[in-house]
């Protein structure tokens, strides 16, 4: 019995990250309100998900240093943060999405941090961030 309590709290304990996550099926749906500005193109060209240029490409976006997408003109926070360590995840895109500005203001120290997204996601931004995890190596 004492064994069957614990494999059981062992097994909770390792699903409770995957019932934190977001589910990539609603961010599918969700990124469309993201495609006006984004887009999701593999590194060999296939595009996966057509839209706006005015925004960076978003194929591997998790794992990638924050304002690094070569060619692409960002503003000068996201370069900060990202030259300071920022690191996009699962976990902090999604306060990014929900309000760009007052992240990257947390994120470099400077009240005044502008963010190029004026965009806010107050809602699904967990499912967003799955759904971009599933075109990452990580």
């Amino acid at each position: 019995m004492k064994s069957m309590f614990t494999a059981s709290a062992v097994l909770l304990a390792l699903a409770a990250p995957a019932l934190a996550a977001g589910d990539a099926d609603k961010g599918e749906k969700e990124f469309r309100k993201c495609k006006a500005c984004h887009m999701i193109q593999a590194d060999d060209g296939e595009m996966i998900v057509k839209g706006g240029r005015t925004g960076p490409n978003l194929y591997g976006v998790i794992g990638r240093t924050a304002g690094s997408v070569e060619d692409f003109k960002y503003g000068d926070s996201i370069v900060a943060a990202g030259e300071a360590g920022l690191v996009w995840s699962e976990e902090n895109i999604v306060p990014y999405v929900e309000d760009p500005k007052a992240f990257l203001a947390e994120q470099t120290g400077d009240s005044g941090a502008r963010s190029k997204m004026t965009f806010k996601l107050p809602k699904g931004g967990e499912d967003v961030a799955a759904y971009l995890a599933t075109f990452s190596a990580q």
